[in-house]
């Protein structure tokens, strides 16, 4: 199958024609600047991959951009995939939530906007993107010789990241960081944005955020490892598995119930972090350097290794680097965490 044969096979797979949620489509009369924001979840921002699979993660972390579209100033409507409705419902800076299928691109020619932010690479999406009626683009578009995506202003080095690994490797940059430059800002700690608010009370010291997806295995943390973890802290506090896996909103609401999260670099750590939780994460392959956050501590293994982060699906070593992480280096952090939030209230962090 061709990439450009992609888009209509994932809307074709849908049963229904088009869904909108929140609100019906705005009037240019509103005196209102009207966004698109383009993002289904298909590839990932920054990485070259086209799996298929949809990152959840990657579409929480672009909620990121929606502070520069408060709603008093802007109608923001997000073109996603309905796997990534659940993170995106009930968000006060989203008038209107477009779920893809094979009419959606139809739909979308009709309309006009302000603004149009493309932040997937898949060259039928770009296609699609290139002819919406709008003042101003930002994100990916499509070359029409190579047939590939290539960089609006702003976006040649995030475009540049997706093409060498080793650039990406060695940025210094968040995530955030660099979605703010693709719009042409510059990033000063806004927060995620998730709409949903979890109604759970802290009924755990600890979760343990251990399950990963099918794209990066090697940044789990081993089986046994989360075992032993468990065994140390259940001595003195209350610890939790993960739960609502299968679930998004039960999942946020177990985050919310935990005090502090132990977790891989997942879905979960990024909910943590939009709902203001202490959050231990674990790096390994993965670029540790994307994600920042104020309650967020960081453990890597203590390694000098050169294939560090990796970014791949299989390790060259006998002993992967994951393996080096220390149950003891994360029960200490974990206790010392506890020891300044254990007086502290709940309050999410993140203001949808």
């Amino acid at each position: 199958m061709t990439k450009s044969k992609t888009w209509i096979k994932r809307k074709n797979s849908l049963p229904h024609l088009f869904k909108i949620m929140h609100t019906p489509i705005p009037t240019k009369d509103d005196g209102l600047k009207h966004v698109l924001i383009i993002k289904p979840g298909y590839s990932e921002t920054l990485d070259p991959d086209e799996n298929g699979i949809v990152s959840l993660g990657d579409i929480l972390r672009t909620t990121v951009i929606l502070h520069l579209f408060p709603p008093e100033h802007y109608r923001v409507t997000w073109l996603v995939d309905k796997r990534g409705v659940p993170l995106l419902k009930g968000n006060s800076h989203i008038h209107r939530l477009l779920v893809v299928n094979s009419f959606t691109p139809h739909l979308l020619l009709s309309e006009w906007f302000d603004i149009v932010v493309n932040f997937e690479k898949e060259p039928g999406i770009c296609a699609v993107a290139d002819r919406i009626p709008a003042w101003r683009r930002y994100g990916f578009r499509l070359d029409p010789q190579s047939r590939s995506a290539v960089a609006y202003d702003h976006s040649d080095e995030a475009l540049s990241f997706t093409m060498d690994s080793s650039a990406k490797r060695k940025k210094a940059k968040s995530w955030s960081d660099i979605l703010y430059e693709m719009l042409g800002h510059k990033y000063i700690g806004q927060p995620y944005l998730l709409g949903y608010q979890p109604q759970s009370e802290i009924r755990y010291d600890v979760g343990l955020n251990h399950l990963i997806g099918k794209k990066f295995p090697l940044k789990r943390w081993p089986e046994t490892y989360w075992n032993n973890l468990y065994d140390k802290l259940s001595l003195q506090h209350s610890v939790c598995w993960q739960q609502g896996d299968n679930d998004i909103d039960n999942y946020i609401e177990w985050i919310a119930s935990c005090r502090v999260l132990v977790t891989n670099d997942s879905l979960g750590l990024h909910i943590a972090l939009a709902l203001g939780k202490p959050v231990v994460a674990l790096f390994g392959p993965t670029i540790a350097t994307e994600v920042e956050g104020e309650q967020l501590s960081k453990i890597l293994p203590p390694l000098d290794w050169d294939c560090i982060p990796c970014m791949e699906n299989f390790c060259i070593k006998d002993n992967p680097c994951m393996n080096h992480i220390t149950v003891e280096s994360v029960r200490n952090t974990v206790l010392d965490l506890l020891a300044t939030t254990a007086t502290m209230p709940y309050s999410p962090k993140a203001i949808s």
